[in-house]
């Protein structure tokens, strides 16, 4: 079999392209990956999460108090919780 020593290099050249542009595109799908994490919050997704965070450790807070029964204190906590948006 006699091989085109052109043929082979443009075949060799178009393969490497190939290559190169789905590298390119696996760095572009990670770079907006991590721009969609670095998004900016809205004034509303801010407050609410801050709002979550504030209520969640108020329930961590009542869980630690001793002056009422398991129950009553669970309760409280369970409700809490509930007032997360």
């Amino acid at each position: 079999m006699i091989v085109d020593p052109e043929k082979d290099a443009f075949n060799h050249v178009e393969m490497m392209s190939r290559v190169k542009q789905e590298a390119v595109k696996q760095q572009l799908d990670r770079l907006e990956a991590a721009v969609a994490k670095l998004k900016a919050k809205t004034q509303q997704e801010f407050y609410d999460e801050l709002r979550n965070s504030v209520l969640e450790e108020t329930a961590q807070a009542i869980e630690k108090m001793r002056g009422f029964g398991g129950d009553t204190i669970s309760s409280f906590a369970i409700f809490i919780r509930g007032m997360k948006r």
